[in-house]
């Protein structure tokens, strides 16, 4: 790093800045390298490229270098004869260090599509030295990689580096972005509104989590970082529109781990005079044409694992698949007998926790992570599910799936509950569970549900997590590794 300080000054010394403000690129690595054609008789291909240098080779009166931007690499050839005092400037540049380079494209002797350079322009000095990845072609034709940057905490922390030298996370959130992408299309062409809500609310509500609590000065009122936005997009489907969606950022002061980071997005999609079984078919439609926009197939290897997302997709209730794999039937079951099977099973809860949360601890230690294939979850009790409506012919549960991917929950949707007086009834029930001790229990709404008896129609409410979805379709274990600035701790 000293060592590069000296060179800065020198290059200062010389009248040339490290820093400047522009350049004027005309064409990228892949493209150029794609474009080239081994034709005598056609003219010399002139470019202008840019990038960081990711390696060097001097050779007295000539040098080789690798220029790395967001297509990949290209080489570049570099002269003295050609370049003149340029070329002294040269020497003072590092690995890392971005060049903007003016001149045509040839191919080398050993066959590789390069760029002779006519000019450079240092664009941006870089002093701390890359932790560059070297690899090596051992007899049998295998890539040998050695010193990779791999420590897991150091790329998190450092993510602007990860990319830098491991080009493969760069497709990751290339593919993030195309996931986002075909879903927005897929329901813009179903005439779907995408909207915006709040992130800081007065009262948090939508699911069951703690939230996190900042203070707005001039109205002097504690407010929320939301937790989803289902509430205040059903108040738009009160409103009158018949279809909307929302990615949205979402805060739960929670713990974190391969699945959870505090801030995550979900998509939510809200569809008036449609059920949960409509939305069933909606979401197998969705996920498998997502799947074939990243990855062009619906089969996806996810670790160990094959799966496949071409539907149709099983379907199960939440409490045959507990008897199934327990042999406990929990329907009917009251709270004492529910946590004698939770002690039978060697499970445990917060002490104030009802009898919802019981049954999700069972069937998320039981049956949840053997569920590889996509799988649909459905008909909930009631009690877990205080925002759904009631099955219109088994008492005591809701009208409720959840999709199971690969061991882990990837959306949740709903018939959702339109009957103002019911809803209250829920909040008041979700209250006393706060009294008893359940912090994660959800909050009475007043205004939501005044918007409710002024009336919303039949509607089917669907939540995606679209980090989870990314980890699915891109075979990533951590949600870190489809965030680009995941959560950490504080850096010593």
């Amino acid at each position: 790093m000293q060592r590069r300080r000296e060179e800065l000054a020198e290059l200062r010394s010389r009248g040339i800045d490290p820093y400047p403000a522009v350049f004027e690129r005309s064409a990228y690595s892949r493209a150029t390298i794609d474009a080239f054609r081994d034709d005598d008789e056609a003219p010399a291909s002139d470019v202008a490229v840019a990038g960081r240098i990711m390696s060097i080779r001097r050779m007295g009166k000539a040098s080789f270098c690798h220029l790395q931007d967001a297509q990949g690499r290209i080489q570049v050839y570099l002269k003295r004869d050609d370049l003149g005092e340029q070329y002294d400037a040269f020497k003072l540049l590092d690995i890392g260090d971005i060049i903007g380079v003016e001149g045509f494209v040839f191919r080398t002797k050993m066959g590789e599509v390069s760029v002779h350079a006519r000019r450079f322009a240092l664009l941006s000095k870089s002093l701390r030295p890359l932790p560059i990845v070297k690899e090596k072609t051992d007899e049998k034709g295998n890539t040998v990689t050695f010193d990779p940057f791999a420590d897991k905490e150091l790329r998190y922390r450092q993510r602007y580096v990860d990319l830098v030298v491991n080009p493969g996370v760069r497709e990751v959130f290339l593919k993030r972005s195309a996931l986002m992408k075909s879903i927005r299309s897929f329901f813009d062409a179903r005439g779907y509104l995408e909207v915006e809500t709040p992130i800081l609310q007065p009262i948090y509500g939508g699911a069951s989590a703690r939230p996190f609590l900042t203070h707005h000065n001039a109205l002097d009122i504690d407010l929320y970082l939301r937790i989803a936005d289902e509430l205040y997009l059903k108040r738009l489907i009160v409103g009158g529109f018949d279809a909307v969606y929302e990615f949205a950022k979402d805060f739960r002061n929670e713990g974190m781990d391969r699945s959870h980071n505090p801030e995550f997005t979900m998509l939510e999609l809200y569809v008036a005079y449609r059920d949960y079984l409509w939305m069933m078919d909606l979401v197998e439609e969705l996920v498998s044409a997502s799947a074939v926009a990243v990855n062009g197939t619906t089969k996806l290897t996810v670790g160990k694992n094959e799966i496949d997302v071409a539907p149709p997709w099983k379907r199960i209730t939440m409490f045959d698949a507990i008897k199934d794999r327990t042999g406990k039937d929990l329907h009917g079951k009251s709270e004492p007998e529910v946590r004698a099977i939770l002690k039978e099973l060697h499970l445990e809860v917060e002490p104030g926790a009802g009898i919802g949360a019981m049954i999700d601890e069972i069937f998320s230690e039981t049956v949840e992570p053997t569920l590889i294939q996509p799988t649909f979850i459905t008909d909930y009790p009631l009690e877990m599910s205080p925002l759904a409506k009631k099955h219109r012919s088994k008492p005591g549960l809701v009208e409720r799936f959840e999709v199971i991917v690969n061991g882990q929950e990837l959306c949740n949707a709903f018939s959702e509950l339109n009957d103002p007086l019911d809803q209250r009834q829920r909040f008041e029930d979700q209250m006393k569970l706060r009294a008893r001790g359940d912090q994660e229990a959800q909050v009475l709404d007043e205004d939501f549900l005044r918007a409710l008896e002024y009336g919303m129609p039949p509607t089917a409410g669907l939540g995606i997590g679209i980090d989870r979805l990314t980890m699915l379709l891109t075979n990533q274990e951590s949600i870190r590794d489809v965030l680009l600035f995941p959560q950490m701790k504080p850096e010593q």
